[in-house]
C-alpha cells in the first residue's frame, strides 16, 4: 500500500466560490496531490460515490446542502465514514464548531486559509487514514481466511454470516455496550479461524474423532486467539474466540472455565453457535426443527452446559424480533 501522507492522495474540494476552489487546488497540486473540485454538496457526494477520495475539504456555507449536511452524510455511511473531513469556514463561534463536531468533522480550517496550516493538517489526516486503511486491510484478510475455512465444509455454508447476525442481535437485546456488540458481529465471522491449524482429515472427518485428533481440535480457539491478537481493534473479540467452547460446569475447552468466569460475550456467541448447528444439516443427522433445537438446548442447559437465561433471551429474539436478525452480507458487516 502506498503512503497517503506522501502526496499520492486524491483530495476533494467542495466550495461554491471559484476563487476559493482555485486557491486550495493550487496549494495542494503544488505539493503533488490530485485534486477534484465541486461547487456544491450534492456534487461532493456524487464524487465520493464514484471515485476513491482520501480527504474532503468542505466549505460550510454552500447552497443546497451545507458542509455540515455533507459531512454528516459521509460519516453516516459505513463505506465512507473513515474518509477524513475538514470543514473550511469563516464561522468562529463555539456553537458552529460544536455543530461541526456533531456532524463528524475531523478538523477545521479558518478562512482565509493559511497554506502551511492547510498542508500540515492535510498530511496529518492522510497519515491517520493510511493507518486506518492498513487496519481495514488486515481485518479483511482475517475475514477472508475465516470464510475460506468455512467453505471447506459444505455443511457450514452461511454459518459465519448467520452467527454474525444472531450474536449481534442478541447482544443488542441484552443491552450490551456497543463495543461488545461490534465484537460479537466480528466474532461471528472469525470465531473458528483457528481451524486453519487443524488438518483437513480431522476437520472434515464424518465419524468420531480419536483422542489424539480431539486434542488437536481443542487447540483451535487458542490458535484463533493468537492469529487475531495483533489487531488492537479485536481486543474485545479475543475472549470470544478463546472461550466460546467452554461449558458452565467446567467441562469445556481450552481452559475449563466455569460459570461466570466464562465471558458473557463468549456465552452469547456460544448459544447462537449451538442453535445454528442444530438447525442445519450435518453429515450424521438432518437439521432439527426450531422447537426441537430449543428443547435440546434446554436439556443440555439442565446438565450444566449452557446458560439457560441466554437460551430464553435467544428464543424470544427469534420469536419476536426476526426482522432484526435477518442474515447480513459479511462483506458489508464491518
Amino acid at each position: 500500500m502506498y503512503n497517503l501522507a506522501s502526496n499520492h492522495a486524491t483530495i476533494l474540494v467542495a466550495d461554491d466560490n471559484e476563487i476559493n476552489r482555485e486557491l486550495l487546488s493550487d496549494i495542494l497540486i503544488g505539493e503533488g496531490y490530485k485534486v477534484v473540485c465541486t461547487e456544491d454538496g450534492s456534487g461532493a457526494l456524487h464524487e465520493i460515490e464514484n471515485r476513491a477520495i482520501d480527504l474532503v475539504l468542505l466549505d460550510v456555507m454552500m447552497p443546497g446542502m451545507s458542509g455540515f449536511d455533507v459531512c454528516q452524510s459521509i460519516k453516516s455511511r459505513p463505506e465512507t465514514r473513515f474518509i477524513p473531513v475538514v470543514l473550511v469556514t469563516a464561522l468562529t463561534s463555539v456553537e458552529e464548531r460544536i455543530r461541526g463536531i456533531r456532524a463528524g468533522a475531523d478538523d477545521f480550517l479558518n478562512k482565509p486559509v493559511n497554506s502551511q496550516e492547510l498542508l500540515a493538517r492535510t498530511r496529518s489526516l492522510l497519515r491517520l487514514k493510511a493507518y486506518t486503511d492498513e487496519l481495514e486491510n488486515a481485518e479483511t484478510v482475517l475475514y477472508s481466511l475465516a470464510l475460506s475455512i468455512e467453505a471447506k465444509d459444505p455443511y457450514t455454508k452461511g454459518h459465519c454470516d448467520r452467527l454474525s447476525s444472531y450474536s449481534e442481535a442478541l447482544g443488542i437485546r441484552l443491552n450490551l455496550p456497543q463495543e461488545q456488540c461490534i465484537a460479537l458481529r466480528r466474532a461471528g465471522v472469525v470465531h473458528d479461524i483457528g481451524k486453519i491449524g487443524v488438518p483437513e482429515h480431522i476437520l472434515l472427518k464424518q465419524n468420531a474423532l480419536t483422542d489424539t485428533e480431539w486434542a488437536v481440535m481443542k487447540e483451535h480457539p487458542i490458535t484463533g486467539e493468537r492469529i487475531c491478537s495483533p489487531l488492537k481493534s479485536f481486543r474485545h473479540v479475543l475472549p470470544i474466540i478463546r472461550h466460546h467452547h467452554e461449558k458452565l460446569d467446567g467441562t469445556g475447552y481450552p481452559d475449563g472455565l466455569k460459570g461466570d468466569k466464562i465471558p458473557l460475550t463468549a456465552r452469547v456467541l456460544q448459544i447462537t453457535d449451538i442453535y445454528d448447528a442444530l438447525v442445519t444439516d450435518r453429515p450424521y443427522r438432518k437439521a432439527l426443527p426450531h422447537e426441537e433445537a430449543i428443547q435440546t438446548m434446554r436439556s443440555e442447559a439442565r446438565r450444566g452446559w449452557w446458560d439457560k437465561n441466554l437460551i430464553d433471551e435467544f428464543e424470544a429474539l427469534l420469536c419476536w424480533e426476526a426482522p432484526a436478525i435477518e442474515p447480513i452480507k459479511v462483506a458489508h458487516a464491518f
